[in-house]
């Protein structure tokens, strides 16, 4: 099977094979990923025997990638090597499940690696039952040497989607605002990066501030705020190309973009007075519809995935609070009626969940609630977080969390659904309004 993807996202060639399992098998070690506190399955992933010492070196780096990767989910424990009795040298081989059943492995994963040419590689990988020894899955991959980080994570995917029967989102990217230099003198870039905080490439030069960068459902542009020519507005970049072009010509600020799941529209606000409206253009022909009329301030809108939807934040009762309305602007219901103030609402890519960012009691806390407004629940609290955003699978989001101080600055984190799994993502530099790509095609 050949995938055509853009300039952005490389060439990946793939062949699948499964042996040894049929759906109507049941695997001891599958994980129901929908209960509270998850007991990790401790996970054997052996380094990728090849055929040469290159080979074998960069077979560590690809087994590394999917180690850490799983291990971030917080539903996996992946063993220390130190720990394994057999050293796997065939995976066309079973292996000897009793040596892996002694260090308490219940899954354990193999692979292989070798050049193809001078730009080749071939990686393969076995995912095996410990206690039943059957497979569970394998698959093969041909492609070029320099996607080996690509390789890890589409196998970190195949083994996740195995184990829990969730789609995996390892294979994904980041977009995020990269803040360097002191607080009074903060340069703002947009930056591209894997989910894992490797292979970030800056996008603007930082001459000019940016803000809330998100993604089109193609992957292929990304729409953001910038104050190029100190006129703040709306802009579209190309990420192939790495063209840019202004969305609409407005007579005032434009800010809080963000395509529909079809991406055929950008909804923004657009300020008018000493407030802001919700507009709809259209991209391909211009044209424009307003969604909110107010005196308030309308704006943070995001589409539910199905596009029918759109929830914002609006002060026009007071203070910030969460309205749904459908996408045509009609039948406004608020749905946040808790203590504090409600802001930066996203929608869950399964449609089942909003994220917001609540500031309490001068807390600021990241929490998701239906779309009716039911259910509301924290999945963490800090110092200054905002910004949240959905994992494509709808398990994990990412936010920013600013640090206090002259020195602070703000820094991405992940937490799972559940609340118990909160992890911060290193960047070399600060980093806030990060936005999750869909899975790469």
């Amino acid at each position: 099977m050949r995938s055509k993807c853009s300039r952005g996202f490389p060439l990946v060639l793939l062949m699948l094979f499964v042996m040894g399992w049929s759906p109507a098998a049941k695997a001891v070690v599958e994980i129901d990923i929908t209960q509270g506190n998850i007991q990790p399955i401790p996970m054997a992933i052996t380094n990728f025997v090849g055929q040469s010492g290159e080979d074998e070196a960069l077979g560590r780096l690809i087994s590394d990638v999917i180690s850490a990767n799983l291990e971030r989910s917080g539903f996996f424990t992946p063993l220390n090597p130190d720990s394994f009795i057999e050293r796997v040298v065939d995976v066309n081989r079973p292996p000897r499940f009793a040596n892996w059943r002694v260090i308490n492995a219940q899954a354990l994963v193999v692979g292989s690696i070798r050049k193809q040419g001078p730009d080749r590689i071939q990686t393969e990988f076995r995912l095996w039952d410990v206690f039943s020894g059957r497979q569970l899955a394998g698959q093969q991959f041909v492609t070029s040497t320099r996607n080996w980080r690509r390789v890890g994570h589409i196998i970190a995917d195949a083994i996740y989607e195995r184990l829990t029967g969730e789609k995996g989102y390892f294979d994904t990217r980041i977009v995020f605002v990269a803040e360097s230099g002191p607080k009074d003198r903060r340069v703002k870039r947009l930056a591209l990066m894997d989910q894992d905080g490797f292979n970030i490439q800056n996008l603007t030069s930082g001459r000019d501030l940016v803000l809330t960068p998100r993604f089109s459902p193609d992957n292929k542009e990304i729409t953001y705020m910038s104050y190029e020519g100190g006129q703040p507005r709306v802009y579209r970049l190309n990420l192939a190309t790495r063209q840019q072009e202004i969305v609409g010509d407005f007579p005032g600020m434009t800010f809080a973009p963000r395509f529909s799941p079809d991406g055929r529209n950008i909804v923004m606000s657009l300020q008018r007075g000493g407030g802001s409206d919700i507009f709809v253009m259209n991209v391909r022909t211009r044209q424009t519809r307003q969604l909110t009329n107010s005196p308030a301030i309308d704006t943070a809108p995001s589409y539910s995935p199905d596009g029918r939807r759109i929830v914002f934040e609006s002060d026009r009762q007071g203070g910030q609070q969460l309205f749904v309305m459908g996408a045509n602007g009609r039948n406004l219901k608020r749905i946040s009626f808790g203590d504090g103030s409600y802001s930066t609402p996203v929608w869950s890519p399964r449609g089942d969940l909003i994220a917001f960012t609540k500031k309490t009691a001068g807390r600021f806390l990241i929490g998701v609630m239906k779309p009716d407004g039911s259910g509301e629940r924290i999945l963490t609290e800090g110092f200054h977080n905002e910004g949240p955003t959905w994992a494509p699978n709808g398990r994990v989001v990412m936010f920013f969390r600013e640090s206090p101080g002259p020195n602070g600055g703000p820094a991405l984190y992940t937490v799972d659904l559940t609340g118990y799994n909160e992890r911060r993502l290193k960047t070399p530099t600060f980093g806030s309004d990060p936005a999750w790509s869909l899975p790469i095609k």
